[in-house]
């Protein structure tokens, strides 16, 4: 195996996921009535970034300093921060990594406001823990999607149960490891559970689809940086240390009963129709049908995205891939089939926001969950 195929069928992906919210109003969570922090030196600034949110139901804080900040967080409930990238005193990258290390402010989200586009700057900041980092100038309806994302995400974390939330804080913290892959998590549960809709599954299989879709590859916190990141072809030691993320996601997830019907996804997503997947070299159908679904998903989303070792292919060569990979017997060619068919959705996203996610909406509502659904 190359090194392409290594990486593209063992890497965790996505940096920062921002979970959407699906369906209609009947299952969307209340995001209103939230408190946001605008931390910026000029107030011309914040007047225009407070404007550009005036028209969400939410409370508007402003900070013109890091320490200023710091003393309305004590002093209130912030969801969410919106920082400008060299606020003074500690900047932007420096307030972000003393929220992200105390244990009361760990998970609210922040995002980084810069003028001008530099990658270095935005790769320190991902890394310093930011969710975001955005360039001005602001498209308002842009911005304003993005907070209440985000803000359905902080619901969603804060709505499971506790031990629930630290396993999805732990997914996201291992994505957040990469600034380069993007909102991977996300994308995977949408298109693993668009799937699940044209198949016809019941509303339990695609709740499981979506959880996976963030926990899937939650095992790579114990693959050492070496290892993860390294540029050229693994050696077989490190390919045996890498193919371990599977059982070991396993494991960090076995004691929580509400993810019972997620672990035989985890475990088994990098199994292969023809046997030589692994951890248990599992054939055709005695691999989960979840598990084959993400796979497929996973990939897909490997191949149309720019990673270290590869440039983004367009969806159409993707999906070329996979068919022959099909053909070669490494992928299921009945649901590979299935994916070319819900292709439309996926590669219109529009249309995908739309359609695919109110089917799954009115089958999660038939289905009487009364869950935060992370789509």
């Amino acid at each position: 195996m190359n090194a392409t195929d290594q990486r593209r069928n063992g890497y965790a992906a996505g940096q920062n996921s921002t979970p959407m919210i699906c369906g209609d109003a009947g299952l969307l969570p209340n995001v209103s009535n939230g408190c946001i922090l605008i931390v910026d030196p000029l107030p011309v600034k914040r007047e225009v970034l407070r404007n550009s949110l005036a028209p969400l139901d939410h409370k508007v804080v402003e900070a013109s300093s890091t320490a200023q900040a710091f003393e309305i967080i004590r002093s209130g409930n912030i969801d969410l921060v919106l920082a400008d990238a060299l606020v003074p005193e500690l900047g932007g990258t420096g307030f972000c990594r003393v929220l992200r290390n105390h244990l009361n402010t760990r998970l609210i989200p922040i995002f980084l406001l810069a003028d001008n586009p530099d990658p270095d700057e935005e790769a320190l900041g991902i890394a310093s823990g930011a969710d975001d980092f955005l360039i001005r100038p602001l498209q308002p309806k842009a911005i304003q999607a993005r907070v209440q994302a985000t803000l359905r995400h902080k619901v969603m974390l804060e709505s499971v149960d506790e031990a629930e939330s630290v396993l999805f804080s732990l997914a996201l913290s291992v994505e957040a490891r990469d600034a380069a892959i993007g909102q991977h998590c996300q994308r995977l549960a949408t298109l693993s559970s668009s799937m699940g809709v044209a198949l016809g599954l019941p509303a339990t299989d695609l709740l499981a689809l979506q959880r996976a879709g963030y926990l899937h590859d939650v095992g790579k916190v114990a693959v050492p940086d070496s290892v993860l990141f390294k540029t050229g072809p693994l050696t077989p030691q490190e390919w045996a240390v890498m193919k371990q993320h599977t059982t070991r996601g396993e494991q960090i997830c076995s004691g929580m009963k509400s993810l019972r019907n997620v672990l035989p996804i985890i475990r088994h997503h990098h199994e292969r129709w023809d046997g030589s997947g692994y951890p248990d070299g599992l054939s055709g159908e005695e691999i989960p049908l979840l598990a084959r679904i993400v796979q497929i998903a996973d990939i897909y989303d490997a191949l149309t995205t720019h990673r270290s070792y590869k440039p983004a292919y367009t969806p159409e060569h993707a999906l070329e891939i996979l068919q022959d990979e099909a053909r070669a017997g490494w992928r299921d060619p009945v649901l590979v089939k299935a994916f070319a068919s819900t292709f439309p959705f996926i590669r219109n996203s529009e249309i995908q926001a739309h359609s695919s996610l109110q089917a799954l909406a009115a089958a999660l509502k038939q289905a009487k969950f009364e869950l935060v659904h992370m789509l």
